[in-house]
């Protein structure tokens, strides 16, 4: 579907929410916002396919202040939007820029997720927000207990649906939308990076007859990334990855690996070897994450290393280029992790380090963006070597054995042990 260039300016939006686009910088629209913004302001539902990095964000945020700024606000503390999304890191980037988009609005907008002070959470929702945005997990706990009022719900948007089925929330995401009310009574938008015939299920199943919106269906991948891939063997990648550091000009760079040993190896190679990074896994405690995703947003960090785990929680600007150290066991997560960098039509890098365990993914991933990823050859001075101390194997804990029970009575003596030759000659005095 062909879109021409849409301003902002075009749409009857509220003097609030014209305010924080113009303040954001926002001034036309992404091809996905300017196929959206026209359906869902007159209030229909929407399924639409679109990665990240296309802008379908501030689309849902725009429709959701549309909405309750116009719509009366009915009785009850309970919110009137909830927004679900699969990871912590994408809710909290998403109440980010809700902060920016409606700054000039008085909307209460709360992040609900695990690893944060449960009675701090329950309180600011007892005390009434209007937006929540939630990860599955907690937001069921505090419907359970009672906390968390659906009754008010007027706007629902399901976030990378696609990723939510893929961690396994399917039957939470059912918990959830049997409990809201009837789709008639609120508007509903679900986002995904693939529209497959369980997310349209889904779709159908508790949405108002949506509108499917293909943003770029034809070509998946982000049009301004210049994909290339690199083939070489599992004993000189670290070394091509040190060359490539070396030699692109960058600014700031996300590495993948497929496991999290390979994170937390590459991490302590890329600190060995000069260049500060910091790893990302899902075993990493909330706080933790959270310090480390500040401190690559700000610039503090340079280079963050991740497992696909984290790959959707991840929404920085201006990554200049993602590699992939592993090629990604589903070609679906390929995706996601270009869509780090070259976003909202910003231009970007992705490189792939092709080695022999994982070059068995290449074709999957080849086959669903449809076209063959541009191979280029390292020369041989691009191979660093690798200045990272080796590590020290960890020392065992010596294990300290338990003595053995005794199961004599107080007082009573230890008999003393004959030696063999007593033994035998008491044998034969009997």
């Amino acid at each position: 579907m062909e879109t021409k260039s849409v301003s902002f300016t075009e749409f009857d939006l509220p003097q609030e929410v014209s305010k924080g686009i113009e303040a954001t910088g926002f001034t036309h629209c992404t091809p996905i916002q300017a196929m959206v913004l026209p359906i869902a302001l007159k209030g229909h539902d929407i399924a639409g396919q679109a990665q990240t990095g296309t802008g379908k964000t501030a689309t849902f945020l725009i429709t959701i202040f549309d909405r309750l700024i116009r719509d009366p606000k009915p009785k009850g503390r309970g919110p009137r939007a909830l927004i679900i999304t699969p990871t912590r890191e994408l809710t909290v980037q998403i109440c980010e820029d809700a902060k920016l988009l409606g700054r000039y609005t008085d909307f209460k907008v709360l992040p609900v997720i695990g690893g944060i002070d449960y009675m701090k959470q329950g309180n600011a929702l007892r005390s009434g927000v209007d937006i929540v945005v939630a990860t599955p997990g907690r937001l069921i706990d505090y419907m359970k207990q009672k906390i968390f009022s659906p009754n008010n719900i007027r706007m629902l948007v399901i976030d990378e649906a696609d990723r939510l089925f893929d961690m396994g929330f399917l039957k939470d995401l059912r918990y959830i939308l049997k409990r809201l009310p009837r789709y008639t009574k609120r508007q509903s938008m679900l986002f995904s990076a693939t529209l497959s015939y369980a997310v349209m299920e889904l779709a159908y199943e508790y949405m108002n007859n949506p509108q499917e919106i293909f943003a770029n269906s034809e070509k998946i991948t982000v049009e301004e990334i210049d994909q290339v891939l690199y083939h070489v063997g599992n004993d000189v990648k670290l070394n091509l990855l040190l060359g490539l550091l070396k030699r692109e000009k960058w600014n700031r760079i996300l590495i993948f690996c497929n496991t999290r040993t390979g994170v937390e190896m590459l991490e302590r190679k890329l600190n060995g070897n000069g260049y500060a990074a910091l790893g990302i896994t899902g075993t990493v405690h909330q706080k933790k994450r959270l310090r480390i995703m500040q401190q690559f947003k700000t610039g503090a960090t340079k280079i963050l290393v991740a497992t696909d785990v984290a790959s959707r929680g991840i929404h920085v600007e201006d990554i200049d280029i993602v590699i992939n150290y592993d090629i990604p066991q589903d070609p679906e997560d390929y995706i996601h992790r270009i869509g780090r960098t070259g976003r909202a039509g910003k231009a970007g890098r992705a490189i792939s380090l092709v080695c022999e365990t994982y070059v068995y993914h290449l074709e999957s991933v080849e086959k669903l963006i449809e076209e063959k990823i541009r191979v280029a050859w390292a020369e041989d001075d691009w191979y660093e070597q690798d200045r990272a101390r080796p590590s020290r194997p960890r020392r065992k804990r010596a294990v300290s054995r338990r003595p053995r029970p005794s199961f004599r009575t107080r007082g009573q003596q230890k008999t003393p042990r004959r030696k063999p030759m007593e033994q035998f000659r008491s044998r034969e005095n009997r």
